[in-house]
């Protein structure tokens, strides 16, 4: 059936806090595409039990669920894949009872041969620990694997994240635990490694001789629509930067592992991965440009979502980064993300320095060109772009820019349709044994070493300053357009950041 084992095996996946809206809205119809897709096995060799404190029988969490998926498959497989769906409750997410009373139960299901448990904490952090405690006492199978899949936040801080770790490490193994970030299961950051190590002509250009800067943009064109208790103690830093952009941003630095595939490459890549990350300087409040979105385009402030009542809370950071190693001393790293900005959007910018001597070559008054550009955009429309300068057509040799795009739906125009949700991806790696993409402890710990000073400096009495206004809808704080406006020179690159 499949070079993968599980599919020969039973395969049990709980999903704790299955009665949340992440439960809801990703978990489940993730598992229901796998089993779609036949990458679950046969429908009489896996289980999906939701546990949660919610009052559900089977037959009512099962409706519940149905919701979830309907419309992502036809009705046959969804009454298929549903039978194979019950409820476990409890009354606490360590309810050792309750947990006892799963394991019996898969243990008959199961029928005595080989079978592996996935266990999906969709919960509180805080809940982590005290949940992988009960399980491990009372419903861990002990013939096949049991896997962890833990949700961010990881942590608020070095403090924080360190003791979540520590916690964690007192009842599970970490090759037990898969930290996940959905962004790591985007197509496009997925591409990344493919993009830089499968291709000869990149290889010599990848350092601080040839690129000029490296821009990570996230840009999301809504507001906090009613997360005002999840935002206002976080911040555009913690929301993305501190996880999402710093793992592109180490995949786009670090150094090639030694695999990218196959047996044991998650951890060569994951190796590389936290060296590069403790090449980065702790970050300092002269390291960011913080802003915070007001009324305009007849959209609502931040301050006027009743939610949201931190008025020095960043919704739109500029952090600038150094990367102290050979490959790149010298060469600017830019994260850039924001609510409520003008578009949205997520690329990775990689700008290259003009050849040496074009400044004389070219001096006919019509100007240099604008720097090579590789451009990888991760969403929406996913697609890589070459900007090369060319000559203007007719009677002049002035350089003018040209894109060479690679758009997926052109390139791709069938299976650009059929690019897995990035929930999907990773669960389906937690269950081919690929930790690639999700984040090991020592690598958490790095990158909460960066960002704590930051964070701690900003929420401090002597460094507490006001974000700078920007109106719902703009490119951001005029302060950032002005620095990244130093850093692309060009105005045609300006109006496509």
């Amino acid at each position: 059936m499949s070079d993968f084992p599980y599919q020969t095996q039973y395969l049990t996946v709980v999903v704790v806090g299955a009665s949340g809206d992440l439960a809801k809205k990703k978990t489940y119809p993730s598992l229901f595409q796998l089993y779609c897709q036949k990458y679950l096995p046969a429908s009489t060799s896996f289980s999906v039990v939701g546990y949660a404190r919610s009052e559900y029988t089977d037959e009512s969490f099962r409706e519940k669920m149905r919701e979830a998926i309907t419309g992502k498959g036809d009705d046959a497989k969804i009454d298929d894949f549903l039978k194979n769906c019950r409820y476990q409750r409890g009354t606490a997410y360590n309810d050792v009872d309750a947990w006892k009373q799963l394991h019996q139960d898969q243990v008959k299901i199961e029928g005595g041969g080989v079978a592996n448990r996935l266990f999906y904490f969709a919960i509180p952090p805080e809940q982590f620990a005290p949940s992988a405690q009960a399980i491990t006492e009372a419903a861990q199978t002990s013939t096949g694997w049991n896997r962890f899949i833990v949700e961010k936040p990881f942590g608020v801080d070095l403090e924080s994240s360190n003791q979540l770790a520590e916690d964690l490490a007192a009842v599970l193994e970490e090759e037990q635990i898969y930290r996940i970030d959905h962004y790591l299961g985007k197509e496009m950051v997925q591409n990344l490694m493919v993009l830089r190590f499968a291709n000869i002509f990149l290889a010599p250009l990848w350092n601080r001789d040839y690129i000029k800067s490296v821009t990570i943009l996230f840009k999301e064109d809504i507001g906090c629509e009613g997360r005002g208790g999840y935002f206002d103690p976080a911040g555009i830093i913690r929301d993305v930067q501190q996880n999402h952009l710093l793992q592109i941003l180490s995949i786009v630095a670090m150094e090639p592992p030694v695999k990218v595939t196959g047996p044991g490459a998650g951890e060569f890549i994951r190796d590389e991965k936290v060296k590069l990350l403790k090449c980065i300087p702790e970050l300092t409040v002269d390291d960011v440009i913080l802003g915070q979105f007001v009324a305009g385009n007849g959209e609502p402030g931040y301050l006027d979502d009743e939610t949201c009542n931190n008025e020095y809370c960043p919704t739109y950071a500029l952090t600038k980064f150094q990367i102290n190693n050979a490959r790149w001393a010298g060469v600017p790293f830019i994260m850039a993300s924001g609510k409520a900005l003008d578009e949205r959007k997520g690329e990775v910018r990689i700008q290259f320095k003009n050849p040496p001597g074009v400044e004389t070559m070219f001096d006919d008054g019509q100007g240099n060109g604008e720097c090579n550009e590789l451009i990888i955009r991760i969403q929406p429309g996913e697609a890589v772009t070459m900007n090369l300068n060319m000559k203007t057509p007719g009677f002049t040799n002035a350089p003018v820019v040209s894109n060479m795009d690679l758009l997926y739906d052109n390139k791709f125009p069938t299976l650009s349709k059929e690019i897995p949700d990035a929930y999907t991806r990773l669960i389906l790696d937690v269950l081919r044994d690929n930790s690639s993409a999700f984040v090991r402890d020592d690598e958490l710990e790095a990158a909460w070493t960066i960002f704590t000073p930051l964070l701690h400096a900003l929420e401090s009495d002597s460094h507490k300053r006001l974000p700078i206004k920007y109106p719902f809808g703009s490119t951001g704080p005029k302060e950032a357009m002005d620095y990244l406006n130093k850093l692309y020179s060009s105005p045609e690159t300006m109006a496509r950041l």
